[in-house]
């Protein structure tokens, strides 16, 4: 799957007394496990070291999460 599919934007309000600088759009990530109906019996597996390295012990539930975009 595209990693790109699990991001999502939208735009805050800005207010006009804010004294910060606006954040004009704001990116999030979205679970894999929304995009799944069901889970499929066989689905290949990670190695237990590489599932605690990714966060999933399946590799179709990893979304590409980067600590620096924020809390998914």
């Amino acid at each position: 799957m595209n990693q790109s599919q699990f991001r999502g934007t939208f735009r805050p309000y800005v207010s006009p007394r804010d004294p910060c600088p606006p954040i004009l759009e704001k990116t999030f990530v979205l679970p894999p496990q929304l995009f799944t109906n069901f889970q499929k019996p066989g689905l290949p597996q990670n190695s237990p070291e590489e599932a605690l390295k990714q966060g999933s012990l399946w590799p179709q539930f990893v979304d590409g999460f980067y600590r620096e975009e924020g809390i998914s």
